[in-house]
């Protein structure tokens, strides 16, 4: 593929990687200042990116990530069984908990919240599949943070205790409990976490489901292993 033809694709991707949860319209302007691009560029771009469904235009003339990636996620979710996998054992933790049950997966120096299950209770931490949140704050962040490359005493604590517990860190009213999924060769594959209101999740109630989610995470590290 000429030099060309691989900076555009490189551009183009450049711009989908701008969104997030909190931006997930954004206008040409706001595009330029985030990809640092002319907006001639980007308008190039978007333009055939639109055209294949990977960005849609709304009335307003914002611009929104498109359907095709939620096709190409589905197949990247479905395409290591996880799916299949995950999923039973967060409905037996929301049931045992009364609390919400994610599987969270590293994506570049953030985490991916893959699979989720909401508690059924009105009061309750809600965050949709396919969120993308930092690894510095939360349960699961450190998990990852641990069996990546986290050097800090945090990190080194939760490699020591295979487990690890946040209160108020990412949102100052939730509460989490996480542990690592991992592989017969102990690399990591996920993280299993329960989350829940700091008022109703209480330290007494992370400690009492610990054992279940620790059992939970090895049967699941099992079988994705299989």
């Amino acid at each position: 593929m000429p030099e060309q033809n691989v900076s555009a694709v490189e551009r183009a991707l450049k711009i989908l990687d701008v969104f997030t949860d909190q931006d997930p319209d954004l206008s040409l302007k706001e595009l330029a200042e985030r990809t640092g691009m002319y907006k001639s560029t980007i308008s190039r771009l978007a333009g055939t990116l639109e055209s294949c469904g990977f960005l849609m235009l709304s009335g307003r003339g914002r611009y929104r990530l498109g359907p095709a990636l939620w096709r190409l996620g589905s197949i990247y979710r479905r395409s290591y069984r996880m799916d299949d996998i995950v999923r039973p054992y967060l409905s037996i933790l929301v049931k045992e908990s009364g609390e919400t049950a994610s599987f969270y997966v590293p994506e570049g120096s953030n985490r991916l919240c893959l699979f989720r299950e909401n508690s059924p209770s009105s009061l309750r931490h809600h965050l949709e599949e396919g969120a993308i949140l930092p690894c510095d704050r939360g349960a699961a962040g450190h998990v990852i943070r641990a069996w990546g490359n986290g050097v800090d005493d945090r990190a080194i604590e939760v490699l020591g205790d295979r487990f690890a517990q946040s209160e108020g860190e990412r949102d100052p009213d939730i509460s989490a409990v996480a542990v690592p999924v991992l592989d017969r060769q102990n690399h990591l594959l996920g993280v299993l976490t329960l989350s829940g209101p700091s008022s109703r999740f209480t330290k007494d109630k992370r400690d009492n489901l610990l054992v279940s989610l620790q059992r939970y995470a090895t049967d699941c590290g099992n079988q994705l292993s299989a």
